[in-house]
């Protein structure tokens, strides 16, 4: 297979070398991918969708069936009792801040339980201009335990005493040093929160995270998720969107935030885009474990070759990002431009690292997506800054990743 991915690539022989003992990850299968694929099985069956459901509406988009199609579809496998899924909606930080806000009251606290949320989003609620604290929101951050962990005892008790509205989860690592949460792990932080203070809402970041377990955090005790159309839950087709799910009268707050008091959820067109989202979502379960096994192998292949990762080959994720440690800005760049050379589109251009808004180092992205900023079909970015980890992400089919990851060590091994 190696032989078959390197014809016409010009790949370091050592490279090569590696990559022929990381091959055994290609074959692996993540024992978890089939209770996934039936539970969105399961979904679709239940939902008992008809083809005339799936044409959309243009304008105000009222009675749209697809996009009622869809979010019951997406309730079903998010176990959530309400859905807001828009085209409307760009992103996932967009639809975090919105339900923040919505969430959040002047002068309430929102307190972030596993340490700072990732550079944008922290950015939005607390030094932008017009963030959160702005209008009078507290906020605090809850530090992760020297080992990276999220600090129980200390969650407990600052929650018992200031009571917060809303305690915020990130899920996956962002641009820290730390491993992303499993569903166990939100768990736990769910429980003690609750315990804690019964009333506060427990609200966890998704992104990157959905279908990668056989559960999602609203089974475990989260009160509202959110993240984006365009990840895992797109399977590679969806256009665009983001989503909020969970309790339905905490989503209809936040419906009446992102449009308007009184109109709430009732309006959204899909623009003819139905098809491609409900397609999407019934491919997903088989893009993420597609995903999974090429982020194995990549592991594995720069393991071989002496750099940190995280998770290690074979380790159980929780997410589809990859962490690899490479020392360096130098070799940043060199695996940026390294991995845009396997990429389906703009493979021919050369990432340079710049500001990004929301962001105080400048970050290099490699991306060549059909969808722009759909990381689930493989992209890399990285912060400049120490210590010079690059978070490989996604990746339709294994294969492409590892090629991918072959043609971005070769790029790092000559820097």
């Amino acid at each position: 297979m190696i032989e078959l991915l390197l014809t016409g690539s010009d790949v370091d022989p050592r490279v090569r070398t590696a990559a022929e003992r990381a091959a055994v990850w290609l074959e692996r299968r993540d024992p978890r991918a089939t209770a996934v694929r039936a539970r969105v099985l399961r979904a679709f069956l239940d939902e008992g969708i008809a083809e005339s459901d799936l044409a959309g509406t243009t304008g105000y988009g009222y009675d749209d069936a697809a996009r009622e199609r869809y979010e019951s579809l997406l309730a079903r496998v998010l176990r959530a009792q309400r859905v807001l899924a828009r085209l409307s909606i760009v992103s996932g930080t967009h639809a975090i801040v919105a339900g923040l806000d919505a969430l959040v009251p002047s002068g309430a606290m929102l307190l972030a339980a596993n340490g700072a949320p990732y550079d944008t989003l922290r950015h939005a609620i607390a030094t932008a201009p017009y963030a959160l604290v702005t209008r009078g929101v507290r906020y605090a951050e809850v530090p992760r335990t020297p080992a990276g962990e999220t600090d129980l005892a200390a969650l407990t008790e600052t929650a018992r005493r200031e009571r917060p509205a809303v305690v915020f989860v990130q899920r996956s690592r962002g641009y820290a040093v730390r491993r992303s949460l499993s569903i166990a792990a939100i768990g736990a932080i769910a429980s003690a929160v609750h315990a804690a203070c019964r009333e506060t809402i427990v609200f966890v970041d998704n992104c990157y995270g959905e279908l990668v377990e056989e559960r999602e955090p609203l089974e475990v005790g989260a009160d509202v998720i959110a993240g984006s159309l365009i990840k895992n839950l797109g399977g590679g087709l969806a256009p665009g969107g983001a989503y909020v799910a969970g309790r339905a009268d905490l989503v209809e707050r936040i419906a009446a935030r992102v449009f308007a008091p009184g109109i709430g959820a009732g309006l959204g067109p899909t623009l003819g885009f139905g098809r491609a989202l409900v397609q999407g979502l019934f491919y997903g379960p088989l893009v993420v474990a597609e995903a999974l096994r090429g982020l194995d192998f990549a592991a594995a292949l720069f393991a071989e070759l002496g750099f940190g990762v995280d998770p290690e080959p074979g380790a159980e994720r929780t997410d589809i990002v990859q962490a690899i440690r490479l020392g360096s800005p130098e070799r940043l760049i060199a695996f940026a431009r390294g991995l845009q050379l396997a990429l389906p589109v703009n493979a021919r251009f050369a990432p340079e690292p710049g500001p990004v808004p929301g962001y105080v180092d400048p970050v290099i992205m490699s991306s060549g997506s059909f969808v722009s900023g759909a990381t689930i079909e493989l992209s890399c970015d990285a912060p400049l800054r120490a210590p010079f980890e690059v978070y490989l992400q996604g990746g339709v089919t294994a294969e492409h990743s590892a090629l991918g990851a072959m043609l971005a060590a070769t790029a790092v091994l000559r820097a």
